[in-house]
């Protein structure tokens, strides 16, 4: 089974990163050139504009990110752009620093429930998380999701726990509608 694009040039990257001893550096090169997607959507249009040359399209990378980033960001960059695969710069470097989050043994968390957490509920929960797991620290997001009624929902990566009362109440009524009279 053939690769991802993001995968294939998120893991030479990373590879490139950890020989090179620059992870942390390119981590946040690598987020500086998300954000600056991210921010100027019209380059991004620009950069899948047929009508504008492979070659100079090259050149904008180069002169833009030449100046913000190492040698290396910029090289990757142009060699998306030389093999048109510039629709997938972002989503490489997000794979990318994912990678890189593992690698470190640092978790993203997505924890939603029906009310705002307390600064301290939000560290038991971290607390929590840590000690359940194998990582060593986590970035959190936490969200408000009224429906939930209680309890909490938390992601990490694939896997969910749902220990919403909507998420009982649904299992309630699927067992229910199983019962037959």
């Amino acid at each position: 089974m053939a690769k991802l694009i993001e995968a294939t040039y998120g893991d030479a990257l990373f590879e490139l990163a950890v020989e090179e001893s620059r992870v942390d550096s390119l981590y946040d090169e690598a987020g500086a050139v998300i954000e600056a997607f991210n921010d100027n959507p019209e380059f991004g249009r620009l950069l899948n504009h047929p009508e504008v040359e492979k070659g100079e399209k090259e050149g904008l990378i180069n002169n833009i990110f030449s100046q913000f980033v190492s040698g290396d960001m910029t090289g990757l960059l142009i060699t998306m752009v030389s093999k048109d695969r510039q629709k997938k710069i972002v989503d490489t470097l997000e794979y990318f620093r994912k990678r890189v989050l593992e690698y470190k043994k640092i978790g993203i968390a997505y924890v939603s429930t029906a009310k705002p957490l307390t600064d301290e509920q939000k560290k038991a929960v971290a607390g929590k998380l840590l000690e359940t797991t194998g990582y060593v620290d986590f970035q959190m997001h936490y969200s408000v999701d009224e429906s939930l009624i209680g309890g909490m929902v938390i992601r990490i990566g694939d896997r969910v726990v749902d220990s919403s009362i909507k998420h009982k109440i649904d299992e309630l009524s699927r067992s229910l509608m199983k019962i037959q009279l």
